[in-house]
């Protein structure tokens, strides 16, 4: 039976991430990066495309789990008939090269327990050869190398491609796991303590969630999703992903499955917005600073969304030997969207870097040139038709948000250069633009019948992408548009209590069969757009409700099937998460305000 999504948990090391199931396996994790190839790819097919299952023998499901407290290491407890043992998971945060550590601990009585370990490189698709070395059991396949041992060594044997074990824990003993990557070329890394592993991994995540300066209600919510944020983090750069999977289909058994190992500049202002309302200045600073890295170049040349490192070749292929999470094919890898032309972005980006300056995190030197470049391509292109922020696969059209973002980026250039008149540039030139634009917007894509913005210039379908009119500042709360469009996005995109990004199915937009479930975070925009047009009890109830569909230990995936009670998409998703930060943030601050 095919696992469902939010029956996972995450552990990760700041460069990747695995996804663990509430039967003890590690179905996904890819090695040495977030979008590495898998060596784990059970999730996206079955076990002998990779996994990795420690659990009690017999058993199928655990008693409970959680995240030991502040942190990202993942305690899984098993109750048996003859003892409780329980198996904590986590990945150091690296030295040189990735470990996996896994724990077993007796809790009470002797429970006999079962391992198997089945590495696959290359997404499932390669079996890798098996040797013992050094007290260790290692795979090589091409450029791959994995390591394993156990402390104390514990009886293992190949079986069917596989490495088995089998060992009894009392209470109060353990037996720990290390797996480690590394290229196959090099030589074995140092060895990691695990127990001293656990030590430090707990002290890092505990100093770092000590930092943020949120204690108001639903702290517990917004600390784990600024840890999965973090987790979600490539560390060398400061690139955050979106999710750190790929293909976790938006509907069960269709095609609308997406690769989300990369960083989204649609996600740009949001994320730095989050990090610093809730203290966390050196990642906003380092996720700014992946930004001006991946965006120099020439403006024309802007993509929507590049590598953690800002790479910017990302092809999409498709792994026809997969068979997809819960059929659900085709499995992508990489992302066509990347060549599509998106005017929102250039919004994004000088927002985000306004941001940044107002917050006061120091400027770089060349920044506020490159913007001018971005404002100069803006100016000449603006008036184009665009794929949209939901990089639809239809044909271009004038999408309302991607003007609209337009208009935020003459409009941040004319504030920060009211704000600091010795920089280089033309307010009047970008006022005068800032105007034309949002003369236009309000003429083509505002519908006085139905007083709503509509998804794009004469037409009738809408757009959750709407409901941040506001909150960019293009048209004040107060204005009856906003309050009429909230309305209307509410009535025709909710489905049961939640929102959905536009109308999906035969003649959407996106050129794709089939639907998909409600978008998170477009529910969570809804309950901003209530709060700000004074309707703060609706928009509590609306994220209550929200805050509510984590799994049990806190996460979120891209969307959410209220029918099934299902999440769906890639998972954790960091969008969701930004979401959940931004709008608890938003209404605590409320409270204080009286």
């Amino acid at each position: 039976m095919t696992r469902r999504i939010d029956d996972y948990a995450l552990i990760g090391d700041l460069q990747t991430a695995a996804l663990v199931g509430r039967d003890g396996s590690i179905d996904w994790l890819c090695l040495p990066r977030f979008d590495s190839a898998a060596c784990f790819a059970a999730l996206l097919g079955d076990e002998e495309n990779g996994h990795w299952r420690i659990a009690p023998k017999g058993a199928t499901r655990c008693s409970g789990r959680r995240y030991l407290p502040d942190s990202l290491v993942l305690e899984t407890v098993w109750e048996t008939r003859t003892g409780t043992v329980k198996v904590v998971d986590f990945m150091p945060q690296r030295d040189r090269a990735p470990d996996v550590v896994r724990i077993v601990e007796g809790v009470s009585g002797s429970v006999e327990m079962a391992a198997v370990l089945r590495l696959r490189f290359d997404y499932g698709s390669i079996v890798p050869w098996m040797r013992r070395a050094e007290g260790h059991r290692v795979a090589v396949a091409g450029p791959d190398a994995v390591w394993l041992r156990s402390e104390p060594a514990v009886k293992t044997w190949g079986q069917q491609y596989s490495t088995c074990s089998s060992f009894t824990v009392a209470a109060g003993e353990k037996v720990a796991f290390v797996l480690t990557w590394h290229p196959s070329h090099e030589r074995r890394p140092a060895r990691v303590d695990p127990h001293e592993a656990l030590t430090q991994s707990l002290a890092d995540w505990r100093e770092w969630t000590a930092r943020c300066t949120y204690d108001g209600p639903y702290r517990e919510a917004v600390i784990r999703s600024l840890i999965t944020l973090k987790a979600l983090t490539y560390a060398p750069t400061g690139g955050i992903v979106a999710a750190p999977t790929t293909s976790l289909p938006e509907e069960i058994g269709g095609v609308r499955n997406w690769d989300y190992r990369a960083c989204w500049l649609r996600d740009s202002s949001l994320t730095l917005g989050a990090l610093l309302a809730a203290g966390y200045a050196d990642e906003a600073a380092a996720w700014r600073d992946w930004l001006l890295r991946s965006v120099a170049g020439d403006p024309a040349d802007l993509q929507i969304m590049y590598g953690p490192a800002g790479e910017r070749r990302l092809p999409e292929t498709t792994l026809p030997w997969l068979r997809g999470y819960a059929d659900s094919a085709p499995v992508r890898t990489g992302n066509a969207a990347v060549t599509q032309f998106q005017l929102d972005v250039y919004g994004e980006v000088m927002d985000t870097l306004s941001l940044a300056r107002e917050a006061g995190i120091p400027a770089r030197r060349h920044a506020w040139n490159l913007q001018l470049s971005l404002l100069g391509f803006l100016e000449s292109h603006w008036r184009e038709p665009d794929e949209g922020l939901w990089e639809v696969r239809g044909p271009r059209r004038h999408f309302t948000h991607s003007k609209v973002m337009a208009w935020v980026a003459a409009d941040r250039a004319v504030r920060t250069l009211e704000a600091d008149p010795s920089l280089p540039g033309e307010p009047d030139r970008w006022r005068a633009l800032r105007d034309e634009i949002h003369a236009e917007v309000c003429a083509k894509a505002y519908d006085p019948g139905r007083n709503t913005f509509t998804q794009s210039y004469g037409s009738a379908e809408l757009d959750a992408a709407t409901l941040l009119i506001p909150r960019v500042g293009f048209l004040p709360p107060e204005d009856p548009r906003v309050a009429g469009t909230v309305d209307a996005v509410r009535a025709e995109l909710t489905h049961h209590g939640l929102l959905r990004r536009y109308s999906p199915g035969e003649g959407s937009v996106d050129g794709l069969p089939g639907q998909e479930g409600t978008f998170l975070v477009c529910s969570f925009w809804l309950a901003d757009a209530l709060r700000m047009t004074g309707r703060t009890r609706e928009a509590r109830e609306l994220f209550e409700r929200l805050a509510g569909l984590v799994n049990d230990v806190g996460l979120l995936a891209e969307e959410y099937d209220p029918a099934t009670g299902r999440q769906l998409g890639n998972f954790p998703q960091a969008f969701s998460h930004i979401g959940l930060v931004g709008t608890a943030l938003a209404l605590a601050g409320d409270e204080t305000a009286g």
